[in-house]
């Protein structure tokens, strides 16, 4: 890994790669170095290529990375007899992949999967967060209370194969477009290279097996809400909620909750839905900008 020349333009986008615990792990990184530190977690099915758009309207202020999880994107994809698919591995392998980086203070953005694997990383290191950017990302049960996730919880119940044949479908080119068109203002407007995208990485050999595992990973997510909300209490992290409030997966009543346990919370319902970043783009790269202009003086100078 070579470093970025500071001389040169801050909004370039670098592809890398590196090796945590001998799994390749892809990442993208813009920006200087010395700069302010934003992480960017993807959500199911998707990989850092949902902040493709994104990256480079930060990177001229901050030093930007958007990794890969295993078994996503261009990351490594180790069959589940050869990997634990858990959502405490996979923060466990991103928190090594924040060490191998030498990342001591960071932002942390938040998208679906991203919020299981960030908020045990923030929670167990809260030493390292200085705000959250949290998009159509759950922390509450209010959150899951909802159609989609009936069959999700069955299997949480009951490990069958019955049950998790049920799930294939999520996995199934009809559903990846859903997500992306459900909820939007505009579907003509929606870029189709996003779930081709996704689609190619579910339809590898093998790629079902993993995500069918981490649909029953994510059960063991809601047990750990209470001590995610305490850290939310307790640590008060700058927060800054862009939200897509079509989003038929994580509705809004999973963001409302966020306003009990934050003081300082910055709070948008964007008219749109689970991949928000297609069409509103823009708008949250505009409020994440003058969010972090606004938080990070003052933790920064607090901290060094």
């Amino acid at each position: 890994m070579s470093n970025i020349d500071s001389k040169t333009s801050n909004d370039k986008v670098y592809y890398r790669s590196t090796e945590i615990e001998g799994l390749k792990v892809f990442y993208r990184e813009a920006g200087r170095k010395n700069a302010p530190a934003v992480l960017l977690l993807h959500g199911f099915p998707t990989s850092s290529h949902m902040f493709r758009n994104l990256i480079p309207k930060l990177a001229n202020d901050y030093h930007v990375i958007a990794p890969d999880f295993p078994g996503f994107g261009l990351s490594a994809m180790p069959g589940v007899s050869e990997f634990e698919y858990s959502f405490d591995n996979l923060a466990r392998i991103t928190f090594k992949f924040i060490e191998s980086l030498n990342l001591k203070k960071l932002s942390l953005y938040v998208m679906d999967y991203g919020a299981p694997v960030g908020y045990r990383i923030a929670s167990e290191h809260p030493e390292l967060i200085q705000s959250l950017i949290v998009q159509n990302a759950n922390a509450y049960d209010e959150g899951l209370d909802n159609d989609f996730w009936k069959p999700i919880k069955k299997y949480w119940s009951d490990k069958s194969k019955e049950n998790g044949d049920a799930l294939k479908a999520l996995c199934q080119l009809s559903a990846t477009q859903w997500q992306y068109h459900t909820g939007v203002r505009d579907v003509e407007a929606i870029s189709p290279d996003t779930w081709i995208h996704d689609q190619v990485g579910l339809d590898r050999p093998g790629n079902n097996d993993i995500q069918i595992e981490l649909f029953y990973s994510y059960g063991s997510n809601p047990p750990l809400y209470p001590s995610w909300q305490k850290y939310f209490r307790d640590h008060q992290p700058p927060m800054l909620i862009v939200w897509g409030k079509n989003d038929q997966i994580f509705p809004p009543a999973g963001a409302e909750p966020y306003k009990k346990d934050l003081k300082n919370l910055e709070y948008h319902l964007l008219d749109t839905g689970h991949f928000a970043l297609e069409e509103d783009g823009d708008q949250i790269a505009t409020l994440m900008l003058a969010f972090l202009k606004r938080v990070l003086p003052a933790a920064v100078s607090a901290k060094n």
